[in-house]
């Protein structure tokens, strides 16, 4: 385990928005006080820049996965929603997964919000990333957007052996609820601090310390006071500070309860 200090539980570090710039951009979250981050793919060459990304600097960790909008990219035919998973791409994602940087099946899940790939085709492709994980005993980060009965059900189907993160939690009371009955732990990013987003705060304040994990999800959300420019983990400085101020709790106790969760979840220890 890196010292302690916070944990961006939820990054992009390839985007191409940080083109040019990632040297500077870990530095300044390391001098923000950031010691580990959790940069996530969305499809298979993501993915594996990630883990390249994970490999090269310490305190950077890796998660690779095929996001619901890049679903149709894991089958066979990806024009024909009804074709067979693809073995290759299958393949490829398992020898990502198996490197000791990579902790995590993720980015996956579902997004009903802008429907990039067909509902059935996303489903498909979700249940599939799950078992792959539990064969290989590591996490999920999930990703929800409009389609809480059909992740509920999904991920249901599953053993609650299942570990995993509901990142960016932006859904409702019972989403929550349930996440935390199935031992899923909940990822607070940007939007905790946005003056549109109050039922969040309630939210959370009923959500057990150990659930909990901070983020930015970074280049997108990025917290007030820094809403509208490009997101990055130093940044989650300010989730962390909007988060200890709704919970009641001290900044420094609860950045070593976040960073403990995170290190729990990912195994990084």
């Amino acid at each position: 385990m890196t010292a302690s200090g916070l944990f961006d539980s939820h990054a992009h570090l390839d985007s191409p928005r940080f083109d040019g710039e990632r040297q500077e951009i870990i530095a300044r979250a390391n001098s923000a006080g950031v010691s580990d981050i959790m940069t996530c793919g969305s499809d298979l060459a993501t993915s594996r820049q990630n883990a390249e990304l994970a490999q090269a600097h310490v305190g950077v960790w890796a998660a690779a996965g095929i996001h619901g909008h890049e679903a149709s990219s894991a089958l066979s035919d990806p024009a024909d929603p009804d074709s067979p998973l693809d073995d290759q791409t299958w393949d490829a994602l398992v020898e990502l997964a198996e490197r000791p940087q990579v902790r995590a099946i993720g980015e996956i899940g579902l997004d009903y919000h802008y429907d990039l790939a067909p509902r059935s085709v996303q489903r498909r492709v979700l249940d599939h990333q799950i078992a792959l994980a539990l064969d290989l005993n590591l996490p999920v980060v999930l990703h929800n957007r409009e389609s809480d009965d059909d992740m509920r059900e999904v991920v249901d189907c599953r053993p609650t052996s299942l570990r995993g993160v509901l990142h960016c939690f932006l859904a409702d009371q019972s989403m929550a609820d349930w996440a935390v009955e199935r031992g899923l732990y909940i990822g607070v990013a940007g939007p905790i601090t946005f003056k549109k987003v109050r039922h969040l705060p309630d939210i959370v304040r009923g959500i057990p310390l150990d659930r909990l994990l901070t983020e930015t999800d970074c280049p997108y959300l990025a917290p007030h006071p820094r809403r509208g420019r490009r997101n990055e983990p130093a940044y989650v400085q300010h989730v962390l500070a909007e988060l200890a101020s709704v919970l009641g709790v001290d900044k420094d106790e609860l950045a070593a309860r976040t960073h403990e969760n995170a290190c729990t979840l990912f195994g990084i220890g």
